[in-house]
């Protein structure tokens, strides 16, 4: 296990992202839609009403109920006059093209704004984009300068973010400067960073000794929220009984989680399940589907290669119509 296990990569684009008011990024509701191209073309002069009291706080109101333009047309004043979290609020709408036209340079400048003025998420925000070196030039002192910052002051994506800098920077000793970012990330919900700390319990990564039962409940945490490497992981060792009793059948049902989900791994994985009657009953109909599945993702496994070769044309040709029906939920 090298520290490239845990380098899960810089999260540079949160295209999925929103900002609640409170400013911790929450998943946008599959509602919310951007505005269509007549609201964007409508006239800026509503921007010209001037701030009422609690503007920042209507504005988030709009933009949490998808009203991105009055949203925008809210908060625009408010920056302006240097509000940081008005600031964070239009580049966030700029950035996603949310009921304008999408402009990342201008999203830029108001993510610096309200970096400069101290805003945690405005600091997270700017740092992205300085690693990203496209909208603004690449400077990756000062992005870690503002990672850090806003790690700091509490921003759970930040925190993982900075982690995974100080691995990069020191892959040997880093993991120890890194765990308390990781954990607290992980504590904030961030999948990707339960995972790093059940590899860092798994495999003693800056603690004294591995802890095969620490590392299986962040496994569990992050399988459950959607991290589909750690579902692979906790099915396996379910299956094995690794970190706690084995319990096969709940191992087979994360793995078919993570293969429903699309990873070509856990199709592998799957096809081997309902080939050999592991945690599920023996299949072959199952197991040729997945196997096919797996191959397609360029999941080559020879052992699943010779049983197919080794079915009959019917079921090697249900198989396939069947691969042919799936669509990764």
């Amino acid at each position: 296990m090298t520290s490239a296990r845990l380098a899960l990569g810089l999260v540079l684009l949160l295209a999925g992202a929103a900002l609640p008011r409170g400013g911790v990024a929450v998943a946008q509701d599959a509602a919310e839609a951007p505005a269509s191209p007549a609201q964007a073309a409508a006239p800026a002069a509503e921007a010209a009403v001037p701030p009422p009291a609690g503007g920042t706080d209507l504005a988030y109101g709009a933009y949490q109920r998808g009203l991105y333009l009055t949203a925008k047309n809210l908060a625009e004043p408010l920056a302006n006059l240097g509000d940081p979290a008005a600031q964070t609020l239009l580049g966030e709408i700029y950035s996603r093209g949310l009921g304008v036209r999408r402009d990342e340079k201008t999203a830029a400048r108001w993510y610096e704004a309200a970096a400069k003025a101290g805003s945690a998420e405005g600091q997270f925000r700017f740092a992205l984009l300085l690693l990203d070196g496209k909208s603004v030039p690449q400077d990756l002192a000062k992005a870690q300068d503002l990672m850090k910052a806003a790690a700091d002051a509490g921003i759970p994506l930040a925190q993982y973010n900075y982690g995974q800098m100080l691995i990069q920077a020191s892959p040997t000793s880093g993991f120890v400067a890194a765990r308390p970012y990781f954990e607290k990330a992980a504590q904030g919900g961030v999948a990707d960073a339960q995972y790093a700390m059940s590899q860092i319990y798994a495999y003693g990564r800056g603690i004294a000794a591995p802890d095969l039962v620490t590392a299986r409940r962040w496994l569990v945490a992050a399988a459950v929220n959607g991290q589909d490497t750690a579902q692979i992981e906790l099915g396996i060792w379910l299956i094995n009984g690794k970190g706690g009793p084995a319990d096969p059948a709940e191992g087979a049902r994360w793995l078919r989680r993570a293969a429903a989900g699309g990873n070509p791994i856990a199709m592998n994985r799957v096809a081997h399940l309902y080939k050999d009657g592991i945690g599920v009953a023996a299949d072959q109909a199952e197991a040729a589907k997945w196997s096919v599945l797996a191959k397609r993702a360029n999941n080559t496994d020879a052992a699943l290669d010779a049983f197919f070769r080794g079915l009959d044309e019917a079921m090697q040709r249900n198989a396939l119509d069947a691969a042919n029906r799936f669509r990764a939920s």
